[in-house]
């Protein structure tokens, strides 16, 4: 029996390890993916996060290795870190290039992960995660809120919100912020965005005053003050931006943040043509036209800036009564808009028709792996159907083996009477002795058929721990098995069937049968048998179990029984039956 469970086992473990990838190959495949995709693409290379860095044949099969590269993760076991970068560069990359529902999905990937295995992170590790869990919270609720799930959103900058209230650095203002951003961008609660930037921007500016965070906090109040008509207050906000960008250092680029410069120009600009202040407008425009044409030489100058240069220019020269020339500008203004929009139109259209090509790749290899899979289902069930033909004919050898014993019994048996009686002064002595034997078989027998219910319980509760194996995952596989094992080493029994115990009662019971069948001959020998059963004390939902019936079933047949009895109401059957 120890060798048959030991094979089952084998062949349970050699079907789990084909089914399913281990860590180290999951890890292993991941990295040369990774490999292949850097060639053109690396992580670190701000190409990789724009879409018009991809040509259609590039998209595509960035596309499907990214899928593929996810996949992985799921099976890789103790580089923690690893699969939680990856998770992360995922949602960035997704949320770059305008996929707000799949960096969703890689951003909730990120934070159950981190979740699950922030023990395991050493603690230089996790004040390494600080920046990226806020940053990370802040783009999921971006994602929400570009969906239009503002609830959603909402809830991810209050848990920002409160992650980041009792930490030293920026994170906390630069949260606020982006709360504020919600209720500006998507809400249109002017009052509460307002509120939660002139927070921000008093912390920031008291702790933090250099931070290129207080420029992009300063403008959001000076827009909104645009928002509300006032330019009065909003003009030395974007003066100080723009004295500010000049000379202010980004902290993750350690560069001049130029499109930030150029657009506090052109809102300064703007500010104060709005108010006639046109001298201070042309001083400030003069310098910024100095700043775009020697950014447009170095071809370093954004679409976006070009055409914040050229409105602001616009409006400069409308307030001045400049009008030709205003008209002339507005013509370049619409001309680059269209350019741009036709651009971005075709790219659109590319990335979308691309991005489906890949989901349907991403289908297809789906479809290879539960193919696969299948496979192995297969082989496992084979492997089983083996083993269980395996198990029954040991417990047939075992059966014939006890079923000869017993006959042996009974010969010898047989042999002692015919000696009892030849020898009379023993004759009393050897009839008590059968007697005794007979009790016993009974008693064997009643235990054996209590037994066989048992048996057939203990199978379908194996059979049903077996397909809970089969479904759980590769963590839980294990510890499942092993429960397992110590099952079925604590059960070995013998697997008997119902037919040889009726069989083995039949004889048992000859005696019996033969009594019953003279007072009452119209039994059948069903009903036969369900009065050896009742003798035998068998209660009765496992006389039903026998009987392959159900209770209702089993209740009828003690009713008909009755009947061809002649008993009275108030004769009790069993009573009856076993003083018969």
């Amino acid at each position: 029996m120890s060798i048959c469970l030991m094979f089952f086992l084998t062949a349970f473990q050699l079907w789990s390890q084909n089914a399913l990838p281990s860590s180290e190959k999951a890890f292993a495949e991941f990295q040369k993916i990774s490999d292949s995709i850097s060639i053109d693409f690396p992580e670190d290379d701000i190409k990789t996060y724009r879409r018009s860095s991809f040509s259609e044949s590039q998209l595509q099969n960035y596309l499907s290795l990214h899928y593929k590269r996810l996949d992985l993760l799921k099976y890789i076991d103790g580089h923690h870190s690893f699969v939680l970068d990856s998770y992360l560069h995922s949602g960035n990359w997704f949320m770059e290039v305008g996929f707000p529902k799949e960096s969703i999905k890689s951003y909730l990937d990120f934070f159950k992960y981190y979740r699950a295995h922030e023990d395991d992170l050493t603690e230089k590790e996790r004040d390494a995660y600080i920046e990226m869990l806020t940053y990370a919270r802040s783009m999921l609720a971006q994602s929400y809120a570009e969906l239009n799930e503002l609830d959603l959103a909402e809830i991810q900058h209050k848990k920002n919100l409160e992650y980041t209230k009792s930490l030293d650095y920026i994170y906390y203002p630069s949260a606020l912020n982006n709360y504020g951003l919600f209720f500006y961008w998507h809400k249109k609660d002017l009052n509460s965005a307002m509120r939660y930037f002139q927070k921000a921007y008093t912390i920031t500016k008291a702790t933090y005053p250099n931070h290129t965070l207080i420029g992009s906090i300063r403008d959001n109040i000076a827009d909104i003050h645009i928002e509300y008509g006032d330019y009065l207050k909003a003009q030395p906000l974007y003066a100080t931006n723009f004295e500010f960008f000049k000379t202010a250092i980004n902290e993750k680029t350690h560069a001049k943040d130029i499109p930030r410069l150029i657009s506090a120009g052109a809102q300064l600009t703007t500010a104060n043509a709005y108010l006639n202040r046109f001298a201070e407008a042309q001083r400030t425009f003069k310098q910024l036209e100095a700043i775009v044409v020697s950014n447009e030489a170095r071809n370093s100058l954004g679409s976006n800036s070009k055409l914040e240069f050229l409105e602001a220019k616009e409006f400069l020269l409308k307030q001045q009564n400049k009008i030709s020339e205003a008209y002339a500008t507005s013509q370049k203004i619409k001309a680059f808009a269209d350019s741009l929009q036709f651009i971005s139109k075709i790219a659109d259209e590319k990335w979308q028709a691309k991005l489906n090509d890949a989901i349907v790749d991403r289908i297809a290899i789906n479809f290879k792996i539960d193919r696969i899979q299948k496979e192995n289902m297969i082989k496992s069930q084979r492997t089983k159907l083996w083993f269980s033909g395996i198990l029954s004919s040991v417990f047939i050898i075992l059966l014939i083996v006890l079923y000869l014993n017993r006959r042996q019994h009974l010969v010898n048996a047989k042999n002692k009477q015919l000696l009892a009686e030849q020898k009379f002064e023993n004759t009393t002595l050897k009839v008590e002795q059968l007697n005794t034997e007979i009790k016993c078989k009974e008693r064997d027998l009643s235990d054996f058929a209590i037994r066989l219910t048992q048996d057939q319980d203990w199978a379908k509760a194996l059979a049903d721990q077996l397909s809970v194996i089969k479904q759980a995952d590769a963590k839980e596989r294990e510890a499942l098995i092993e429960e397992l094992d110590h099952k079925i080493s604590n059960k070995i029994s013998v697997d008997t069937n119902t037919r040889e115990f009726f069989e083995r009662l039949d004889k048992l019971s000859n005696t019996f049968y033969s009594k019953l069948t003279q007072n009452y001959p119209d039994l059948s020998k069903n009903e036969i048998r369900l009065c050896s059963l009742i003798r035998l004390k068998i209660e009765s939902r496992s006389i039903a179990t026998l009987q392959n019936i159900t209770l209702a079933s089993l209740n009828t047949s003690r009713y008909r029984l009755r009947k061809k009895l002649n008993l009275s109401e108030s004769t009790d059957l069993d009573l009856f039956i076993q003083n018969l």
